[in-house]
């Protein structure tokens, strides 16, 4: 016993042993990472899913201002795709036909008109203002969106044939009536509304004196002998559609006929 070891403890290696017995484990630990070497990135996921939807929207605006200039009749798939910088067969192989194509350009101009009115920030609280608002919106978006009314036209004159093959058109009706009804209650339980008022009823006299002024004011303007375009006579028209709302659904405004 040299050194004054403890005899009883376990004989420690010599330094070249305890040397030799790490090496393998550092040498493993090289061998690994040389052997698992990092890997190359990878494509985003959804690249494809993303470049596909890209090229549907593309196309469904294409198809959008092409009928709403051409009509259905008018509008045929080779503008479409020119206009969409895609080709004919992306068009059949997104939406299978013409017919299929147009129903969803309707569809799509709905859900458009539905998502802006339902971004709409109203105060309940003051139904007469809510209720301008709404009025208000109909307005200004048919102005700024004419296609709308000429899309909608084209299929009117066809007796919308189209529209009544699509399962979604009727669903975006709801949210925009829901709108309309969540103001009249309120208008009501304040008491400064009717309370027998439907939403419904209200919506149509909205769209109907916003879309007819509208959509008819080429005609109307030679017929009347003024133009009906000039910000004057438009801002005349959007005082005079809610004047005559907010009249017809005021609390002393009397009850509709039976």
């Amino acid at each position: 016993m040299a050194n004054g070891d403890d005899p009883t403890a376990a004989p420690r290696d010599p330094p070249v042993a305890r040397r030799r017995r790490a090496k393998p484990a550092a040498d493993a630990t090289a061998h690994a990472v040389v052997a698992t070497p990092p890997a190359a990135p990878d494509k985003p996921p959804g690249v494809r899913a993303l470049a596909a939807q890209a090229t549907r929207e593309a196309i469904l605006g294409a198809a959008t201002r092409v009928f709403a200039k051409q009509g259905f009749a008018g509008g045929r798939i080779e503008q479409i795709s020119k206009a969409a910088r895609s080709n004919d067969r992306m068009i059949y192989y997104y939406f299978g036909s013409k017919e299929a194509l147009f129903v969803a350009v309707l569809e799509d101009t709905y859900r458009r008109f539905n998502e802006a009115e339902s971004a709409l920030v109203l105060d309940t609280r003051r139904p007469e203002a809510a209720l301008t608002a709404v009025i208000r919106f109909v307005w200004l978006y048919y102005q700024q969106h004419p296609e709308f009314i000429t899309l909608l036209n084209t299929e009117n004159l066809l007796r919308g044939r189209h529209i009544a093959t699509s399962p979604q058109v009727r669903a975006y009706s709801s949210p925009v009536l829901a709108i309309t009804d969540k103001v009249l209650r309120s208008g009501a339980a304040l008491g400064v509304f009717r309370a027998d008022l439907s939403a419904r009823d209200v919506y149509l006299m909205i769209a109907a004196l916003a879309y007819f002024y509208l959509g008819n004011r080429y005609t109307l303007s030679s017929f009347l002998g003024e133009d009906l375009q000039a910000a004057g006579a438009l801002a005349h028209w959007e005082a005079f559609v809610i004047d005559a709302v907010q009249r017809a659904v005021r609390a002393d405004a009397g009850s509709l006929p039976a």
